[in-house]
C-alpha cells in the first residue's frame, strides 16, 4: 500500500495510541480521558453551560451530566444558576481542582515527550505546523452530498437492521 493511502489509518493509529498512553497514565489519578477533557474545557471556559460544555467536548451530554457529578462530588465543580435562563446551570472550578489540573497538565507533557522523544525541536515545529494545515484544509471542506438512495436500497438497509440479522460484509 503506498503512502497516500496510508495516511488515514496512520494518522488514526497514532491518535489512538497517543490517547491510550495518556489514559494509562490517567489512571494513576484515577482519572479518564473525557473527565480530563471536561476539567481543561472548563478551565478555559469557566461560566459556560453544560450543553455548551458538551459541545466543547464532544461528549453526549448525559455523560457529561455523570462525569460532572463526579466532580461536583469530589469538589472541582461547582454548578450556578444561570442569570439569564433559570431552567441552566454555569459550571465554575473550584480551588480544590487546581491540583488535578495541574497533574493533568504533568501527564500531558510527560506524553508528549516520550512520544516526541526521537524527534528535532525543528522536526516538531513541522509536524505541528503540518497537522494544523491538515486540520484548517479538513475544517473548511464542504460536506459531501448524500446520494439518495432509492426504495429498493432503502428497504435493503431496513432489512439488514432487522432484529437478530448481521448485515452481509462487504468484500472490499
Amino acid at each position: 500500500m503506498d503512502s497516500n493511502r496510508q495516511l488515514g489509518f496512520l494518522l488514526k493509529d497514532v491518535s489512538r495510541r497517543y490517547t491510550r498512553r495518556f489514559e494509562e497514565r490517567a489512571q494513576a489519578l484515577s482519572l479518564t480521558l473525557p473527565q480530563c477533557r471536561a476539567l481543561i474545557y472548563l478551565e478555559n471556559n469557566e461560566g459556560v453551560s453544560q450543553k455548551r460544555l458538551a459541545e466543547l467536548t464532544e461528549l453526549d451530554p448525559m455523560t457529561l451530566v455523570r462525569i460532572l457529578d463526579r466532580m461536583e462530588a469530589d469538589g472541582w465543580v461547582q454548578r450556578r444558576f444561570d442569570p439569564t435562563d433559570r431552567r441552566a446551570h454555569t459550571l465554575w472550578l473550584t480551588s480544590e481542582a487546581k491540583p488535578m489540573l495541574d497533574h493533568i497538565a504533568q501527564l500531558i507533557s510527560e506524553t508528549r515527550a516520550e512520544v516526541l522523544r526521537d524527534i528535532s525541536s525543528e522536526e516538531q515545529s513541522q509536524l505541528l505546523e503540518l497537522l494544523e494545515r491538515l486540520h484548517s484544509n479538513l475544517a473548511t471542506l464542504p460536506p459531501i452530498p448524500q446520494k439518495p438512495q432509492s426504495a429498493d436500497e432503502e428497504a435493503g438497509a431496513r432489512s439488514s437492521r432487522a432484529p437478530g440479522r448481521v448485515p452481509a460484509r462487504s468484500s472490499r
